[in-house]
C-alpha cells in the first residue's frame, strides 16, 4: 500500500509541471541573449531544467509560477531541453520575431499563390519556423498562455498557412545570415491599433478605456453577440424566403433568355442596375470542346462584394461569405460537358456598393487553355432587402487582443517586432501618431526591452488615382506612421508603389518582406552598409517663390532620371496645387508653382493612391509621403 501511495505521489508530481504553448517541440530560441523558460507547477515544487549540458534549478512560488533564465547561446541546433520529466526536442537557436497587426500581416501564403506558385512549391527550409497564435480576445483577466498553437516548419506540408509577409521576411534574413528564424504570428484581420494596447496605455484614452470596461461584462458581450446573431440569421432567412431563385436557378440548364444583360466585371451601381441590397443572380454560358470537357479546371471569379455562391451546370463549386478573399473554385471534369455549359453565381449584397471587382481575373482555367468569363452576362434580381447593419466584432474592441494574444508571449525573448496595420484606423488618422507611438512604447515596457526593434509597414496605395490635390485620410495616416520614426530603433517600409488600386490586400508580399528585411539588417542587426529606407523628409527652407526640401536616408543619392511627380504646394490660404519639382543635389529637391508666389507648405504623395509619386533614391526605394506642416 505504501508503495502504491508513493507511486501515486510521483505521478502527481510529474503531472504538476506545465509549460506554455510557446515552449514546446520545434521552438526557436533567441540567440546571443539570456532566454527565459517558464511555466507552472504545484506551489513549492522543485523544477530542474537541463539544456546543452547545463542544469538550472528553481522552485515554484506560492502561486505555482516558476521561471529560469538560460545562459546566452550562439545560433545552432537542433537541441533537446528537459524540464523535470518533460523532454522537448528539435529546438533551434536563432532569431525570433513577433509578427503582428491586421489582415495584411495575417494573410497566408495560399492567398498570394498567383505570384509565387513556382517558388512556393520548392520551399523546404526547416530552419524557418512559425508559431501561429490563435485568435482570442479577453477583457477580464489577462491570460498567461495560449489556448492552442504549435511550431511549424517552412516545408511544403505547412507553408501555405504561413503569413506571407512573415515568411518572405524570414527567408530574406535567412539567406543573408544563415541562422534559424522563428516567427510568432499574432495578427487579426480588421483589428485597429487600440485592440493591441495594454490597460496601462488604454487609460490614456478615456473613450477606449470606457469601451474596454464595458466589455468586461460577460453578460453585455453575450447579449450583443446574441442580438447580432439573431438579426443576421433572420435577415438571411427572410432573404432566402423571398429569393425566387433559391433551389431553382442553381439547378442547371436554366432558361435565361428573358433575363437582363450587363457587362462584368463592374459595380452594378455603374451598370444601371437599380438594386442595392439583397441577392442578385448572374449567369454566364460558355462552350467547351470535347477535349476540354474531360479536364479538371479552376474557376476564377476575382473578388465579389459581398458574398457569393457559384454553380456550374447545377453543381455547387464554392462560396465565400465576405468580400476580400479571391474567388478560386475547383471545377472537376465530372461537372463539365461538351458544348454549352452554364455558370450561375448568386451574389448577396448586405450593405453599400455591390459588384464584381474590376481588374481581377474572371476565367475558367484549364491546364493548357483558358475560357474568358468577362463581358456580357445575364442577370436577375433574386430578392431585395433592407441594408443589413454590421455586427459587433469584439476582437476589435480596445485591449482585447493584447490580453489574449500578446500578454502570453511576454516571457519569450525576441529579436524584434514586425508590424503591418493601420487600415482600420484610417477613419481617425489624426489620433494615430500618438496611438501608434503609445503602442510601441507600451510593448517595449511590457516586454521589458526599452529599445526592442520595432519595424512597421506604411499603408499601401488603394483606390483610383485622383486628378486634383485633395485631402486624404490614408495620406494623413501614412504621415503619422512616418513621424513615429522619431522613436529609437524603429523602421518603416514604404510600399505605396507596390499595392493594388482595387485590393486592400495586395499580392506582392515578397517585396514587403524584403523591405522589412532591409530595415532589420540596419536597425536590429547593426549593418551600417545597408541602404534600408527610401528618402525621408527632414526639413524645408523657403527660397523666394520656391521651397527647398532636404531629405535623409537618400542612400547614394536621389534618383534624377525621371520627371518628379506627386508634389503639392500651397500658400497661406492652404489651397494646394500640383508642383513643379526638381532634384538640386544628392539630398535636396526644389518645389514651386507659378500660381503660388508665396508658398508655405509642401505635401508629397498626398492621396489614398499616390500613383504618380515617384521620388526615390538611386537604390530604388521610394520616398515616404509627407507634409511639411505640423
Amino acid at each position: 500500500m505504501l508503495l502504491i501511495v508513493l507511486l501515486g505521489l510521483g505521478l502527481s508530481t510529474q503531472a504538476a509541471v506545465r509549460l506554455p504553448r510557446l515552449v514546446s517541440n520545434g521552438m526557436v530560441l533567441q540567440r546571443d541573449m539570456p532566454v527565459k523558460i517558464w511555466g507552472w507547477a504545484d506551489a513549492g515544487e522543485r523544477v530542474n531544467v537541463e539544456f546543452r549540458g547545463q542544469s538550472y534549478k528553481t522552485k515554484a512560488d506560492k502561486q505555482g509560477n516558476w521561471a529560469i533564465d538560460l545562459a546566452a547561446n550562439a545560433a545552432g541546433g537542433p537541441y533537446s531541453l528537459k524540464v523535470n520529466e518533460i523532454e522537448l526536442t528539435n529546438i533551434l537557436i536563432g532569431d525570433v520575431w513577433l509578427c503582428s497587426g491586421q489582415s495584411n500581416m495575417e494573410l497566408p501564403i495560399r492567398r498570394v499563390m498567383d505570384l509565387y506558385k513556382n517558388e512556393i512549391r520548392k520551399v523546404d527550409n526547416p530552419q524557418i519556423r512559425l508559431f501561429k497564435v490563435p485568435m482570442r480576445y479577453i477583457f477580464t483577466e489577462t491570460k498567461t498562455d495560449y489556448e492552442g498553437g504549435d511550431w511549424k516548419t517552412a516545408t511544403a506540408e505547412n507553408i501555405l498557412d504561413f503569413s506571407a509577409v512573415a515568411y518572405f521576411f524570414a527567408a530574406d534574413l535567412y539567406q543573408k545570415y544563415q541562422v534559424p528564424i522563428g516567427l510568432v504570428s499574432s495578427a487579426v484581420g480588421g483589428s485597429p491599433a487600440e485592440a493591441w494596447l495594454s490597460e496601462t496605455s488604454l487609460k490614456k484614452y478615456p473613450n477606449y478605456w470606457q469601451t474596454a470596461q464595458q466589455c468586461c461584462s460577460a453578460a453585455f458581450v453575450d447579449s450583443v453577440k446574441s442580438a447580432d446573431q439573431n438579426r443576421i440569421r433572420e435577415w438571411h432567412k427572410e432573404l432566402n424566403k423571398k429569393d425566387q431563385g433559391v433551389n431553382h436557378w442553381s439547378t442547371g440548364d436554366v432558361d435565361v433568355s428573358d433575363w437582363s444583360e450587363t457587362s462584368l466585371p463592374g459595380y452594378w451601381s455603374e451598370q444601371n442596375i437599380d438594386f442595392k441590397n439583397g441577392s442578385l443572380w448572374f449567369c454566364k454560358e460558355f462552350e467547351l470542346t470535347d477535349d476540354l470537357a474531360t479536364e479538371d479546371a479552376v474557376l476564377r471569379l476575382g473578388r465579389i462584394i459581398d458574398a457569393d455562391s457559384a454553380f456550374v451546370n447545377g453543381k455547387f463549386v464554392g462560396n465565400i461569405t465576405y468580400q476580400y478573399p479571391p474567388r478560386i473554385y475547383n471545377v472537376p471534369a465530372s461537372v463539365l460537358k461538351p458544348g454549352k455549359n452554364q455558370l450561375m453565381v448568386r451574389v448577396i449584397s448586405q450593405s453599400g456598393r455591390g459588384g464584381f471587382m474590376p481588374d481581377k481575373p474572371y476565367a475558367l482555367r484549364f491546364p493548357n487553355d483558358t475560357i474568358d468569363l468577362t463581358g456580357q452576362w445575364h442577370y436577375r434580381i433574386g430578392a431585395e432587402m433592407p441594408q443589413l447593419e454590421s455586427q459587433t466584432f469584439f476582437q476589435y474592441k480596445p485591449g482585447g487582443l493584447y490580453k489574449g494574444m500578446i500578454n502570453p508571449a511576454l516571457n519569450y525573448t525576441l529579436k524584434g517586432v514586425i508590424w503591418y496595420q493601420g487600415e482600420s484606423n484610417t477613419d481617425r488618422p489624426g489620433e494615430y501618431r500618438q496611438l501608434f507611438g503609445d503602442l510601441i512604447r507600451d510593448w517595449r515596457t511590457q516586454f521589458q526591452r526599452p529599445v526592442l526593434p520595432f519595424l512597421f509597414v506604411q499603408l499601401a496605395n488603394l483606390g483610383e488615382p485622383q486628378k486634383l490635390p485633395a485631402e486624404s485620410n490614408w495620406a494623413e495616416l501614412r504621415d503619422a506612421q512616418r513621424r513615429t520614426l522619431e522613436l529609437p530603433k524603429t523602421g518603416m517600409a514604404v510600399i505605396y508603389d507596390i499595392g493594388e488600386w482595387n485590393d486592400i490586400h495586395p499580392l506582392n508580399k515578397k517585396e514587403v518582406g524584403h523591405r522589412l528585411s532591409l530595415l532589420a539588417q540596419s536597425v536590429a542587426y547593426g549593418d551600417s552598409s545597408v541602404v534600408y529606407s527610401g528618402p525621408l523628409y527632414q526639413s524645408m527652407e523657403i527660397d523666394d517663390s520656391s521651397i527647398v526640401l532636404t531629405f535623409a536616408s537618400v542612400g547614394s543619392g536621389l534618383f534624377t532620371n525621371s520627371l518628379l511627380q506627386g508634389f503639392q504646394i500651397a500658400g497661406e490660404d492652404g489651397r494646394f496645387e500640383w508642383a513643379h519639382a526638381v532634384v538640386l543635389d544628392k539630398n535636396t529637391v526644389k518645389v514651386s508653382n507659378e500660381n503660388v508666389p508665396h508658398p508655405t507648405t509642401v505635401r508629397y504623395g498626398w492621396a489614398n493612391n499616390p500613383a504618380d509619386a515617384n521620388l526615390k533614391n538611386k537604390e530604388g526605394l521610394p520616398a515616404s509621403p509627407f507634409t511639411t506642416s505640423n
